[in-house]
């Protein structure tokens, strides 16, 4: 009897408890946590309005990177405000309903900007490795095709993993322990078997981002050859430092969400939670708040627009 009570029950809220066992600690927490985020906003910002304002910067590189922006914004905002009003307020219930649509947010936002950096890299690779046919390979239809294919095998991907996420029967226990809703994390709370979903999960993470790391891989390993093969060292500097940039945000968008997808699946106990948390927390605002410094730093197109704009409004204002 009490199995049949257990499966029937559908809670009508879950609760996130923030960072386990460093519940002391939010308000301190929070601070950097909302400074990433104001920066992450106001860059993400100042990187969209100047790409999509100077007429200069509609090339393919700086679409793509639009793009990744936007995804940027939206990954930080489905996520840091509501941990913010868990740090200050206490305030974790929320919906079945809404636990799940920011879940399934978190998720296929990652999918779709998984596969804006596989086209950023083989943008990079046709602009170093084949220049010639650079322009009639990237036209603006050929990017908004990427760009749109992207958004549809992320939603094909993810939604099948959501739709087993609703047929659970869940237990009496709603906490959840951590600062925003995940797949796994709400998986977890059902009475029921829970292997499909575990299944079906690492087979999409294969399907997506396992095998754009492995495209990205291939697209630099070739794009290194052919800039070793450069006559003019000047060339080879540029072009590595085009290179650099692109790694960087790709590790730092790779590395703590595959840390944190298998350590929530095999992690166990051999890692702490509040440490496997706060890492998770740290991937949703950190990219977003670097990956505009690291453009503006290394694109000379985008720090003379901004400047220009900056000056523009100085001029204005006197």
């Amino acid at each position: 009897m009490a199995d049949v009570n257990h499966t029937a029950f559908r809670p009508g809220t879950f609760l996130l408890v923030g960072i386990p066992g460093l519940e002391k600690f939010h308000l301190w927490i929070s601070l950097p946590f909302f400074s990433m985020y104001i920066f992450a906003l106001l860059g993400n910002l100042v990187l969209l309005f100047t790409i999509v304002r100077e007429q200069s910067l509609h090339e393919p590189m700086y679409l793509f990177l639009s793009a990744l922006t936007v995804a940027d914004l939206l990954l930080s905002t489905t996520t840091v405000p509501r941990m913010l009003a868990i740090f200050w307020f206490r305030v974790g219930d929320i919906s079945l309903g809404a636990c799940i649509a920011q879940a399934f947010l978190i998720h296929f936002i990652f999918v779709a900007e998984s596969a804006i950096l596989v086209a950023m890299a083989f943008d990079r690779y046709v602009a170093i490795c084949n220049p010639l046919r650079y322009v009639t390979l990237l036209t603006h239809s050929v990017i908004w095709r990427i760009e749109l294919a992207a958004v549809v095998r992320s939603f094909c991907l993810v939604l099948p993993g959501f739709h087993l996420l609703l047929r659970l029967s869940y237990c009496r226990n709603r906490i959840i322990p951590h600062s925003y809703c995940e797949n796994m994390g709400i998986a977890r709370l059902a009475c029921t078997s829970i292997k499909v979903n575990i299944v079906y999960g690492l087979t999409a993470a294969l399907l997506s981002a396992g095998i754009d790391v492995v495209l990205i891989a291939v697209s630099y390993g070739l794009i290194l050859r052919t800039v070793f093969q450069l006559p003019s060292a000047g060339a080879r500097h540029k072009a590595m430092s085009t290179c650099g940039s692109h790694l960087c945000i790709i590790f730092l968008f790779y590395a703590p969400a595959f840390f944190s997808f298998f350590t929530h699946r095999f992690g166990g106990h051999s890692i702490p939670r509040h440490v496997h948390i706060l890492l998770a927390c740290l991937y949703v605002v950190v990219p977003p708040m670097l990956n505009p410094i690291i453009y503006g730093v290394n694109s000379k197109q985008i720090r003379e627009t901004v400047m220009s704009m900056l000056s523009w409004m100085g001029s204005q204002r006197n």
